[in-house]
């Protein structure tokens, strides 16, 4: 009698201990399992998309600037973005990246007459393609991102487009976004930068 007693509790206890055990190694695999889905999330949250500086902003054709009547570029050195707009309403975003050291003028300005397809400063040994002025006549441009000498493009000074102020004082764009500006946006052009 006391073996069965034994035995019964003995089997009740086991089969405790093992859903007991289950939970707990099912509690630890759960909580392990989410953490690693929380540092998946926050890995893919801390790493910035990848732009494609060789490609338009976006997908969708660029706006015809005489279909608008109140066409502007507004240029944010905060949100590293240029819009083109009518008015106040965004018509085509592009990625940039401005002055570093808050070196991008802030104000109301508007394109300006000079615009060229190539230059080369010695001094910070960059240049750029598709170059339009919009401020002191040729030293605050909307260009390309950088050039060596030879014009061959600075991939590593490229990832800065879209993320973060990394120019002297320009507003870097993707070559095709440049060239839109340099081929489309007139002189006369309202910018405001902000």
């Amino acid at each position: 009698m006391q073996i069965k007693r034994l035995l019964k509790f003995w089997w009740v206890g086991l089969i405790a201990v093992a859903l007991i055990g289950g939970g707990v190694t099912l509690a630890v695999q759960s909580r392990g399992a989410a953490t690693a889905a929380s540092k998946q999330v926050t890995k893919t949250k801390s790493k910035q998309p990848t732009i494609d500086w060789q490609r338009p902003s976006e997908s969708k054709p660029y706006p015809t600037p005489a279909n608008f009547k109140k066409f502007n570029v507004l240029v944010s050195t905060t949100k590293h973005r240029v819009y083109l707009r009518d008015n106040t309403k965004v018509l085509y975003t592009m990625y940039a990246s401005t002055g570093k050291d808050d070196s991008t003028p802030k104000g109301k300005f508007a394109v300006e007459d000079e615009r060229g397809q190539f230059f080369y400063n010695a001094q910070s040994k960059e240049g750029a393609h598709y170059w339009t002025s919009f401020k002191d006549h040729g030293i605050y441009l909307f260009h390309t991102v950088p050039t060596d000498k030879a014009g061959h493009y600075i991939p590593a000074e490229a990832k800065a487009l879209g993320h973060s102020a990394n120019s002297h004082g320009c507003v870097r764009l993707s070559i095709p976004d440049a060239r839109y500006i340099f081929f489309h946006v007139k002189a006369g052009t309202p910018v405001t930068v902000v």
